[in-house]
């Protein structure tokens, strides 16, 4: 018997891990230190069963730890591939330009990732009426005890991918009767085009940001892999009177998500 072959059984055999994760840890590995680059094309089920002496179905689910992960897509009738992981940027200080959205006609986060190259989805899932929660009461001046607010909840996709959820607070003084309150869809120009409408121009943005791991749901909603966390920014919109007008938490998976920001400094 090898000598090598039968040293590798033992290292196998005293490994507790299922022979599914050794598999794909081996191969993150690989994708880790540059062995695989981004777009290379990982080995097939019948050339990792063959490699690791196991079936088939074992090398399948390797391969799925590793899409799931975020590491690896499938592409149908050519194989498993390595992902760019290449991050999209939240592009903070110009993002909610004025004449950006006047000649586009598109929401912020859609000429954003038009900016880089991807392709955007946005979905409002849904409109309704609650009490703020106290940190969005503080930002926006309100009692939560007899104040109310319009929710819209929206989920952003990249290529297909969904990389952030958002949930934009409205004080009903605000939105009125608009279509911010009744409609998930909102038109040309997007939400800020519909504040623009109402009196309220966005001239100021304040936005703190923190980390956190996902709830289930986020996770869950997200596609996220175990173990990653999820960053958070609070984003207040100010109007030409310093006034604050509306609050949007957005939810974004860390792994996909990147932050840049160009700020003056004060005298």
């Amino acid at each position: 018997m090898n000598d090598d072959w039968a040293d590798d059984m033992a290292e196998q055999n005293a490994d507790r891990r299922p022979p599914s994760r050794r598999i794909a840890d081996t191969l993150r590995e690989k994708i880790e230190g540059g062995e695989f680059a981004a777009g290379d094309r990982l080995p097939s089920e019948r050339e990792l069963a063959a490699t690791y002496q196991t079936a088939r179905n074992t090398a399948r689910e390797a391969l799925s730890i590793l899409q799931t992960e975020g590491l690896a897509m499938a592409q149908h009738g050519k194989g498993v591939f390595v992902r760019d992981r290449k991050p999209l940027m939240r592009l903070g200080s110009d993002r909610y330009s004025k004449r950006a959205r006047d000649e586009s006609g598109l929401s912020p986060f859609r000429i954003e990732v038009m900016k880089q190259g991807r392709v955007p989805g946005t979905e409002c899932r849904s409109v309704t009426q609650v009490a703020p929660p106290a940190d969005v009461a503080e930002r926006l001046d309100l009692d939560p005890a007899r104040d109310t607010v319009v929710r819209r909840e929206n989920w952003y996709f990249a290529d297909g991918e969904p990389v952030q959820v958002g949930v934009t607070y409205i004080p009903v003084a605000v939105a009125r009767d608009s279509a911010l309150a009744t409609e998930k869809t909102l038109g040309r120009g997007s939400i800020y085009a519909r504040f623009e409408e109402l009196g309220h121009a966005v001239t100021r943005s304040r936005e703190e940001i923190s980390s956190r791991m996902p709830t289930p749901e986020e996770a869950s909603g997200l596609l996220m892999p175990p173990g990653v966390p999820v960053l958070v920014v609070l984003h207040t919109s100010f109007d030409q009177n310093l006034k604050a007008f509306e609050v949007t938490r957005f939810v974004m998976r860390a792994d996909l998500t990147g932050l840049d920001y160009r700020i003056p400094v004060e005298d």
